[in-house]
């Protein structure tokens, strides 16, 4: 009984009162002898009589309470009525009317004794939903329209709620592009339930609705084309031809047909065939656009913030059609009204005494006699987000506390064609930090987000802070980058301000397994896993393990390669990014184990091989010269290789270094300075290196003489050079979602004794696609090049590489971030300084994408051309070979 008073009060309550345009109520005497008719009285000249309510009934439900029915209505025992016509029981009609429960309503007189009369309220209550269903659409059409329909099983089933979930189907389409679409509903009762019916939608999509043209008329200032560019989404259907001329010359040959010359064509390759077609096409495009009328009225309004843009503060649309045309398309008819070209004219400052007038005019950038422009006014003033992350006047005045800072431009005259301003200024007081409250880290321990804090309890509030903060909380990987929440809450009556941080933890860990074939070692597996947010602290508490201890910020990867024994690596790392847990010093050590046969079976592999082992440690430190975003790392490394029957390179004298031992004992010195605003899509800032590795000069401080007779095994045997790298990636919006991408990198290894020359490793390979089945090449530099099947260069001892990029975000969601890309790249290597020459680069260009997810790390495929072969293979057409392929990757992006 409860649950039944429970839902009917629901219902009654939620429902959106409409009052209905007539009301129907019946007021009836039972045909028994003992009772009067009301309504229908025979002798009606006495008037109304009165009379006072004994009971009231309720007939006819099925699902909502008798109770609450009465309630609504109103009529309780004692009620005073007049009959036949009562106010009391039109407004119990009424408001039974107004709960759009009911299909009919009827009060009807039961009985009288005396002057008291008893009432039955007789209803009959609208069916519910049952459930719903869709016919002549797809099945992931459907899917999606059960979450925007807005109807839910057990619902009250009115006109207006099959209306209203036709508007919604209609919208959606509309949104895809299908202008003209027809719903047809069709109720069916449902035997499993009471009063309960099914509803079908049954839809038409018809074709979709395209753009065939758009017409502007007005525009005497702003070209066509460029009004049409401001209409980013509303786009008319471009017709274009794609033919070659009748008759031709192909490079000297006599004229011929098209049709001829496809018969006799010999395609040698699909770059020669492009070469020849090439210049007998006019090669056009034909794109489309569907009309949405809500990025319609977008659009709109885009186009006269263009014409803001160029003085044109006044500009409207004066009229606008958008009509059917025999093809079933659209047209579109906008009337602009352009109005009058304005100018800034004196701009004066009122209210500020933190800056002087000057200072702030300088900052706003904008003189007597600019053109107006609105929106530069706004961004300039810090009202709009600068497209450029330039200064503004808030952000002046928020970065030393100013919170509570506000501006107001206020025109103060118009004078012709100028316009002055008074800025009004209210600085307000400096806000201070008092408490920080960070939610969502579920899995990272507090102190792991704090300390990665630029806003301290008791510091002054800076806008400038809280955007540092908040690219450190996502250059940890550990939250979803586009999620990260900041609100500053300020308390006005202290003059303090509270932040919060929102968080939303993604999984950081992962695992790669791959398999691959090639690079000379034929099948090879790999398998990895990665903790980046790893706790060595709670290794021996069951409970902070998930699946291994987290929480506090650690690094630990663990991988392993083999085929069998003809090739195994192991490689083993270990970082905690703040040792002691005071300041942001970071200590990683690392240990490795590879070994490789040049041979296959059925040789042996003990019969030819390189081994390596060796390991390092290494610190890193922030510091705040130039700028606090600097990173200064230095650490020290072994590895002890030994080769048996392996020709690795020859020394100065072209003697062949195959067997011995080779020690290779460095300091690496680093300095970065890294401000990429997030790790995985980055959209702004740059991330620069240059390293400096060098092993002491052994040969000078042995004393021992080399020359030519000297074997390479004695010369290697401490391995001794200097080596420089420099690298440099730059991001920034360019459109849009698009984001370019300029990236650089250079490499010079450098030796101390002429006698000994290069070391024979940590040399550079250019070329190929770097992936990590290639790492059997031990002590080198691996350099990707997309385009180029195989590496062109393999013991370079200097190499020159640049690359841009533009991207484009297909999404950005914690558990898979997907962005295409396309790519230009120009790289070369040498093998000595003499032979090096800037200009003369092998260049590619091509197409990819990448996914990252967060199991797997970064997954990514391109397809790259190279247009040049500078190290020719003799006797094969070089020119064309290799220069188109497919390349993979799978955990990291190569160099």
């Amino acid at each position: 009984m409860h649950k039944k008073i429970l839902l009917s009060t629901l219902t009654l309550l939620c429902i959106c009162c409409v009052l209905p345009s007539s009301v129907h109520a019946q007021l009836s005497m039972q045909s028994d002898s003992s009772s009067r008719g009301l309504g229908r009285q025979g002798n009606t000249s006495k008037g109304p009589k009165q009379y006072e309510v004994g009971g009231v009934t309720v007939s006819g439900t099925k699902y909502l309470d008798e109770d609450l029915l009465i309630a609504v209505t109103g009529l309780t025992v004692g009620t005073k009525i007049k009959l036949p016509n009562d106010d009391n029981i039109a407004r119990a009609i009424r408001n039974l009317w107004k709960q759009e429960l009911f299909s009919d309503v009827n009060i009807t007189i039961t009985k009288t004794i005396g002057n008291k009369i008893f009432l039955n309220i007789k209803v009959e209550e609208r069916p519910r939903l049952a459930k719903y269903n869709f016919k002549g659409i797809k099945k992931g059409e459907a899917t999606e329209l059960k979450e925007k329909t807005g109807l839910v099983k057990g619902r009250v089933v009115t006109e207006a709620v099959e209306k209203e979930a036709t508007v919604r189907i209609r919208k959606f389409y509309s949104e895809k592009g299908y202008g003209d679409v027809k719903v047809k509903i069709m109720r069916r009762i449902d035997t499993t339930s009471v009063n309960s019916v099914v509803l079908t939608f049954d839809i038409d999509r018809g074709n979709k609705t395209h753009i065939n043209q758009v017409n502007i008329v007005g525009n005497e200032n702003a070209t066509d084309a460029k009004l049409k560019h401001m209409l980013k989404s509303t786009k008319e259907m471009a017709r274009v031809s794609f033919y070659p001329a009748d008759n031709f010359t192909v490079y000297g040959t006599k004229k011929r047909s098209f049709n001829e010359y496809l018969k006799n064509m010999n395609f040698l390759s699909v770059s020669k065939t492009l070469d020849y077609l090439n210049p007998y096409f006019r090669y056009n495009f034909l794109s489309s656009s569907k009309f949405n009328q809500k990025k319609y009225e977008d659009d709109k309004v885009s186009m006269i913030e263009y014409y803001n843009s160029l003085g044109y503060r006044d500009a409207s649309i004066e009229d606008d059609t958008v009509y059917s045309v025999a093809n079933g398309n659209v047209n579109v008819e906008i009337k602009i009204k352009e109005g009058h070209k304005y100018y800034f004219g004196d701009i004066e400052w009122k209210g500020n005494t933190k800056y002087p007038s000057e200072t702030l005019s300088t900052i706003l950038g904008i003189k007597k006699g600019d053109v107006y422009n609105q929106q530069l006014l706004e961004t300039r003033l810090g009202k709009q987000l600068s497209p450029d992350g330039g200064e503004d006047v808030s952000s002046l005045y928020m970065d030393d506390g100013y919170l509570f800072f506000n501006i107001e431009p206020i025109e103060t005259s118009i004078i012709g064609d100028t316009i002055n301003y008074e800025m009004r200024v209210t600085e307000g007081p400096q806000a201070t930090i008092r408490n920080i409250y960070i939610y969502g880290n579920d899995r990272t321990n507090e102190h792991v987000v704090r300390r990665e804090l630029y806003t301290w309890p008791g510091n002054k509030f800076s806008r400038a802070d809280l955007i540092r903060t908040q690219r450190q909380i996502a250059n940890l990987g550990f939250f979803d980058q586009e999620k990260i929440g900041i609100q500053p809450k300020p308390n006005a009556e202290d003059g303090t301000v509270d932040i919060e941080y929102n968080l939303v933890e993604k999984s950081s860990d992962q695992l790669q397994l791959s398999a691959g074939f090639g690079g000379g070692i034929k099948f090879y597996g790999n398998i990895g896993i990665v903790f980046s947010n790893f706790s060595l602290r709670n290794i021996f508490k069951p409970k902070f393990w998930d699946p291994l201890p987290v929480g506090d910020g650690q690094r630990l990867s663990l991988s392993y390669q083999s085929n069998g024994k003809y090739y195994n690596s192991v490689n083993f790392a270990f970082t905690e990014p703040w040792l002691g847990g005071k300041k942001p010093n970071a200590l990683t050590v690392n240990t490795l184990y590879s070994r490789y046969s040049g041979l296959g079976a059925p040789y042996p592999a003990d019969s030819q091989y390189i081994r390596a082992f060796g390991g390092g440690v290494a610190m890193s430190k922030r510091i705040k010269w130039p700028d606090d975003n600097f990173v200064f790392s230095y650490g020290i490394n072994y590895q002890n290789y030994k080769l048996k029957n392996y020709a690795l390179v020859t020394d100065a004298n072209n003697n062949p270094f195959n067997n011995g031992y080779s020690n290779n004992l460095y300091v690496k010195l680093t300095l970065a300075r890294y401000t990429i605003d997030k790790p995985l899509y980055p959209t702004s800032g740059s991330n620069v290196s240059f390293s400096l590795q060098f092993t002491p000069p052994f040969s000078y401080l042995s004393g021992n003489t080399y020359n030519s007779s000297t074997p390479p095994s004695e010369k290697f045997k401490w391995v001794e050079y200097h080596k420089y790298r420099f690298t440099a990636e730059w991001y920034q919006k360019v459109y849009g979602n698009f984001v370019l991408k300029l990236a650089t990198k250079y490499g010079f290894l450098g030796y101390y004794n002429p006698d000994i020359g290069y070391s024979p490793f940590e040399r550079f390979q250019i070329g190929g696609d770097g992936l990590s089945g290639r790492n059997f090449f031990i002590g080198k530099d691996i350099i990707a090049q997309r385009g180029y099947k195989d590496p062109y260069q393999t013991n370079a001892v200097l190499f020159n590489k640049y690359t841009a990029e533009i991207r484009y975000p297909f999404s950005l969601s914690a558990s898979s971030t997907i962005y295409g890309l396309m790519f230009l790249e120009a790289g070369n290597a040498w093998n000595s300084f003499n032979d090096y020459n800037p200009a003369k680069l092998n260049r590619s260009a091509g197409i990819g994408v990448r996914l990252f997810l967060p199991m797997f790390g970064l997954l990514g495929l391109d397809y790259g051309y190279g247009f040049d072969r500078y190290n020719p293979t003799p006797g094969a057409d070089n020119r064309f070979s290799n220069l188109a392929n497919f390349t993979f990757m799978l955990g990291f992006e190569p160099e």
